[in-house]
């Protein structure tokens, strides 16, 4: 055996050697985490800034979700959907009851669960609708993210989605977002539109956060013009933004809630579409599935990580400490020629890196974050995110605004 394998430095070589390079990872090797700290292989304590891109809202290795885990994988881990088992059942009633919806279809990656609710629209589309067959169109958003599949990546305007992937899906509609007269407009002119797919607030194109009433306004705009509403809430959903789901805040309920990450608390792969029976009822035995979904280990944790969302205030806590953070990086950011500004909802935040004489400045700040104890991650360019386990406390909150504002004061 290789005496360096289990070194910073060679497992890090390991993934380069033997691994694809599509991510670009902070040099840092995580071994271990508990609540808001992870621990790398050097035993070096850090704050966890991004929550595995929100999927740890409930915290590292939660004793009730691991538990859960544990419990039930020791009695059965899978089954397929040939047949019932003892979980999913519980877990569909009290998922879609916690949610307020009537059905529940169960799959595993955000991804998937996108493309399940692209299906499901359509479906609806030309069997309750009544669109003409092959003419349904979905409209989306610039800027969006809902995964990498080939059809999502069809409606994508990053260049890096979408470079040499084609011929791509067909069937997309993109408007700006946060503008509700560019939905009305689009609503207006295309008569064979299904339906809106939407993300709350716009994550990895840097925490863009619509203006108020933007959610509601697409939302009647859809009902007026008989389309569905689709948010996709697998980054900003439960209680990562201060409310239970982000459009919470303005009242809407999805037609079609697409729900992922924090599902499972990060234990393991677990996402849903939720909606009303006259929409999920199109789908019937054989037309869509997962040999994985609604297995009976993710039923009995995506059950163990929404109770602790409940029992431990979560969305609560996420809005009050996020106030806190935005006031005190935006008097950070007054004093600073590095830090631009802040924004976000409950602990989904983002800082703007003022990089316009060196372009790696995001990158060499969040460099500079991990070796004063936090890891967070630059998006696009000069944005870096900040999400922390929902679980944090203020003191905590606080150390970790500190290990920020010392940092950026570093590169002053």
């Amino acid at each position: 055996m290789n005496p360096n394998k289990q070194t910073a430095a060679g497992l890090m070589d390991l993934e380069n050697r033997f691994g694809a390079h599509n991510y670009h990872p902070l040099p840092v090797v995580l071994d271990r985490g508990q609540g808001v700290y992870v621990w790398d292989v050097d035993g070096k304590q850090y704050y966890d800034f991004l929550s595995a891109y929100s999927a740890v809202n409930q915290g590292h290795c939660h004793p009730e979700i691991v538990a859960a885990l544990v419990g039930q994988a020791q009695k059965l881990t899978l089954t397929s959907r040939a047949f019932y088992n003892s979980r999913l059942g519980e877990y569909e009633e009290y998922v879609t009851r916690y949610f307020g919806y009537d059905k529940v279809l169960p799959m595993n990656t955000g991804a998937e669960a996108v493309e399940t609710a692209i299906k499901l629209c359509r479906k609806w589309a030309y069997e309750k609708k009544g669109l003409p067959a092959g003419s349904a169109q979905i409209i989306v958003c610039e800027n969006n993210f809902h995964g990498r599949t080939t059809t999502i990546v069809s409606f994508s305007v990053d260049p890096e989605a979408r470079n040499h992937y084609g011929p791509f899906t067909p069937g997309f509609i993109v408007i700006p977002y946060n503008d509700a007269a560019a939905l009305e407009k689009a609503l207006r002119e295309h008569p064979n539109v299904a339906g809106f797919l939407v993300e709350p607030i716009q994550g990895e194109a840097g925490v863009c956060v619509p203006g108020e009433g933007y959610l509601r306004a697409c939302y009647d705009l859809c009902r007026k013009h008989g389309a569905l509403f689709i948010a996709d809430e697998v980054q900003t959903g439960i209680a990562r933004t201060g409310q239970l789901l982000a459009c919470d805040y303005e009242g809407v309920h999805p037609d079609i809630l697409i729900l992922g990450k924090a599902l499972s608390g990060g234990v393991c792969p677990v996402s849903a579409v939720l909606s009303r029976n006259e929409i999920m009822d199109v789908i019937r035995p054989g037309q869509h599935g997962s040999t994985f979904g609604g297995n009976p280990v993710a039923a009995a944790v995506a059950v163990a990580a929404l109770e602790v969302v409940k029992k431990e205030a979560l969305s609560a806590n996420a809005f009050r400490l996020g106030k806190i953070f935005r006031e005190e990086m935006q008097a950070c950011c007054r004093n600073s020629k590095v830090a631009a500004s802040v924004r976000g909802k409950g602990l989904l935040n983002a800082l703007i890196i003022n990089n316009r004489e060196q372009e790696d400045l995001a990158w060499d700040v969040c460099l500079q974050l991990s070796r004063n104890g936090l890891l967070a991650k630059p998006t696009h360019t000069n944005i870096i995110r900040f999400a922390p386990p929902l679980v944090i406390t203020e003191e905590q909150l606080r150390d970790a605004m500190a290990i920020i504002r010392r940092t950026i004061a570093a590169f002053e």
